[in-house]
């Protein structure tokens, strides 16, 4: 079995702050060993039920977080931005189950530690068809592309119940539980991995004999609205071609499939930026 870990840094043990995820700040250093150890507790449990081969993205902001030196040398790392997969590059790779380590819920959710959707600073919603999904449903769509499912998740309880209500019921390892945006009740890193390694073990097995959920697949072609914090955002995105605008900070395109509707989404919201 080929596992696929998709990392992200928010859902991360123990991290409650932006300061904590951004490379421009000195608490980053440390929580970027934090992160590796969450994947390093992933890794070890899936090889532990029977992987024969695991894959690490690492799609937290610019793709540089993960200490490559610090990780389990079994592994192959996705390293840099941008990657043609963004936050699950591998998955093309004939992968049989992926785990989303260190995920965060959608944006707009209560109790959920930086919630956001792909970018905290331009987009309020997304909706793939009529789903609101956030960085958990978009890339687990994606997998189903592959058909490939999503066999575990790592994060805040907001993230992880976000996940069973869409995508059924996986594994989830609850690191930390939020309170507000950015308070939580944190499992020191060496419990919370604990956590992780035992939800990864028995995602794997699962996987093995059967009883993992089934791929995300979304019917096509797909229809993806995007709605951002801003008009100007609108604006900017709606120079694409294909792009309507369909009220002041909302746009929508139709894609022939969920590949095509990822990458759309990706340019969309890197011209919204400006």
């Amino acid at each position: 079995m080929k596992i696929l870990i998709a990392a992200d840094m928010e859902g991360v043990s123990g991290v409650v702050h932006w300061d904590q995820v951004d490379p421009e700040h000195a608490e980053y250093v440390r929580f970027r060993r934090v992160m590796t150890g969450d994947v390093n507790a992933a890794i070890q449990g899936a090889f532990e039920a029977g992987a024969s081969e695991v894959i690490v993205s690492d799609g937290h902001a610019y793709g540089r977080n993960l200490l490559i030196e610090e990780l389990d040398p079994r592994v192959r790392l996705n390293s840099g931005s941008p990657a043609p997969l963004a936050m699950i590059q591998g998955i093309e790779e004939d992968v049989n189950g992926v785990m989303f380590v260190g995920y965060h819920a959608r944006a707009g959710t209560p109790n959920a530690i930086l919630d956001h959707t792909w970018s905290s600073r331009s987009v309020a919603n997304l909706w793939l068809g009529d789903i609101l999904v956030g960085e958990s449903g978009l890339n687990a769509a994606f997998c189903g592309y592959f058909n490939v499912p999503v066999i575990m998740v790592s994060g805040d309880q907001t993230v992880c119940s976000e996940a069973i209500e869409l995508l059924g019921p996986l594994e989830v390892a609850v690191v930390k539980r939020a309170s507000g945006r950015m308070a939580a009740d944190c499992l020191p890193p060496t419990l919370a991995q604990r956590e992780i390694h035992a939800a990864a073990v028995r995602a794997v097995k699962r996987l093995a004999s059967g009883e993992a959920p089934a791929p995300f697949v979304l019917p096509v072609p797909v229809k993806v609205t995007v709605e951002f914090y801003q008009s100007e955002m609108a604006d900017n995105a709606s120079l694409l071609p294909g792009i309507q605008r369909t009220a002041g900070r909302r746009i929508e395109f139709m894609a022939e499939n969920i590949h095509i509707a990822y990458n759309g989404f990706r340019a969309a919201v890197s011209l919204a930026r400006g």
